[in-house]
């Protein structure tokens, strides 16, 4: 037991640090976390002994859960909304003619029958997010045209439906072909209610209660996560459909520490990553990897040059999207994770329990990561789709807490001081200026930029970690009390004390001013000089 913790922690230690150098070469991480697992395997040098699909088809279906949950978490949908119609349309159809073009090419190329042709079509109809957006943040790069929010909700949203085609081919095979169209209506519509219902739930909650244990409300998170998968295949559901649209939801809401959530999240997708590649490479023997080689070469050409380009061509064209977003696009159609567990699913299924699919899947994932990973930045360089004014890196609320850093809005009001002085005319302090907002435009606050009347100018200063001197007290006003009805500059209070919030209600945060107002049920929130006894 303690050899084998022990060995799980050696290789997550060797994952992350190898991957912050492979990084720097454009080396996927996906690619990388394959390899240190093939290195562990059977035929490795370390050669752990495993071959047990049904244990590595539990763990990874689980680990696919939080990175598909994460996938729609971290979608921003007022930045995917111009591009949505596209990226839902090659989520599901584009899904449909991959599978099905790649499924006859099998068939008219590689002898395959039809059925097993659609199969393997099924199983890599999906594409990768991980390994794209690993990519293009290692390097910082953004896309032009909306296409990165484009490949972002296209890729984070297709694996639900190639696993419901896998499921629905898997039924064809086994005799069942005449209930594939309940079973697509029971995925479509469990997956729906149970997302759409949890996340709705969870977003009340997340505004109404306040916990009192730090860090229960990312386990009650994680558990509405196991939960609406469970719940959703329970009944037949499509449990990926389910989780993906429950981080849709709670993902685009406002409610108060949500940046916890988000740290804790993005941590647990890396973390299932790391597992779900490292085990398949650990699953995967090379020396029965390369009598599939030819095969999976012949598949991927006919994926990558033939399948893919179609359905992009067929689906971004109506929509006036241009040539260049068509064809960047369709090179960015990258197989990973999520394809190379569905072949595990199929190989454990009892309609087909041959691992041929899962070795050519997993070739057919190995050569797409390293040969479109690695073009992807050349690729975007040469058809000019580099945006340089935007950038794929996180925003100012996602490293607020991680770097104990506070951002504090000023409305330049008409007298107020700031008015007609430029940036580096400000006497700041520690203070930093880091965005000015003027008339719905964003302006980076340059020494030269002249502050205006209107202007809202934000701060950054660290957040403050400790008192010397001075601690809180509070008050709460009770009915009777001579201060209801007062303003804030009327009160009465001792030299050394100063109401520096006002809470309301239990929920409403009022910062006080001079000609603020107090209510009975306002608790005031003082600060002062003296630490008690």
């Amino acid at each position: 037991m303690e050899m084998a913790i022990m060995m799980c922690a050696v290789v997550i230690a060797v994952c992350i640090l190898t991957n912050k150098f492979t990084s720097k070469l454009g080396i996927p991480a996906v690619l990388l976390f394959m390899g240190i697992g093939m290195l562990f395997g059977s035929e490795g040098l370390v050669k752990i002994p495993f071959d047990d699909f049904k244990a590595a088809e539990r763990i990874c279906s689980v680990a696919l859960v939080f990175i598909m949950f994460y996938g729609g978490f971290g979608t921003n949908f007022k930045a995917a909304k111009p591009v949505f119609g596209k990226a839902v349309s090659m989520a599901t159809l584009g899904v449909l003619i991959t599978a099905g073009v790649t499924g006859i090419f099998c068939h008219l190329a590689l002898g395959m029958s039809i059925q097993e042709g659609m199969l393997i079509g099924a199983v890599i109809g999906s594409t990768d997010a991980a390994s794209v957006f690993s990519i293009l943040r290692s390097k910082n790069l953004s896309l032009k045209e909306g296409t990165a929010s484009l490949l972002e909700v296209e890729s984070g949203s297709n694996d639900p439906f190639s696993y419901m085609l896998t499921m629905a081919v898997l039924s064809w095979m086994g005799g069942e072909g005449q209930n594939i169209f309940l079973m697509v209506i029971r995925q479509l519509g469990f997956g729906i209610m149970f997302g759409v219902g949890l996340g709705i739930l969870a977003v009340q909650i997340f505004e109404r209660i306040e916990f009192d244990i730090e860090g229960a409300d990312t386990i009650l998170m994680a558990a509405m996560v196991l939960f609406s998968y469970a719940g959703t295949t329970f009944l037949g559901g499509n449990g990926y459909l389910s989780v993906y649209l429950l981080g849709i939801i709670v993902g685009n809401a406002n409610f108060g520490n949500k940046i916890s959530l988000i740290h804790f999240f993005e941590g647990i997708d890396k973390l299932a990553q790391i597992l779900i590649f490292f085990l398949l490479g650990l699953l995967v023997f090379p020396s029965e990897l390369l009598p599939m080689l030819g095969k999976a070469v012949v598949i991927f050409l006919g994926l990558t040059c033939i399948a893919r380009p179609l359905a992009t061509i067929l689906l971004l064209a109506p929509f006036r999207s241009s040539v260049r977003q068509q064809f960047l696009v369709s090179f960015s159609g990258l197989r990973g994770a999520a394809s190379i567990v569905f072949a595990i699913m199929v190989t454990v299924n009892p309609v087909y329990t041959k691992s041929y699919v899962f070795n050519i899947v997993f070739c057919v994932a190995l050569i797409s990561v390293t040969f479109q990973g690695m073009l992807l930045p050349y690729v975007s360089r040469k058809l000019d789709m580099i945006d340089t004014e935007q950038t794929v890196m996180k925003t100012f609320s996602d490293y607020q807490e991680e770097q104990q850093m506070h951002l504090l809005q000023i409305r330049l009001k008409e007298g107020h001081k700031y008015i007609g002085k430029k940036i580096q005319d400000l006497k700041l302090g520690g203070v930093l200026a880091v965005l000015i907002e003027r008339e719905g435009e964003a302006i980076i606050p340059r020494g030269e930029v002249t502050l205006k009347e209107g202007d809202v100018l934000v701060l950054s200063g660290e957040s403050y970690q400790g008192a010397q001197d001075t601690v809180l007290d509070e008050q709460r006003i009770e009915k009777g009390d001579t201060r209801i009805g007062k303003k804030i500059r009327e009160m009465e209070n001792p030299q050394n004390r100063l109401v520096v919030l006002i809470r309301r209600d239990d929920k409403t945060t009022v910062i006080p001013k001079g000609d603020t107002k107090i209510y009975e049920g306002d608790t005031l929130i003082f600060s002062t000089g003296e630490r008690p006894g």
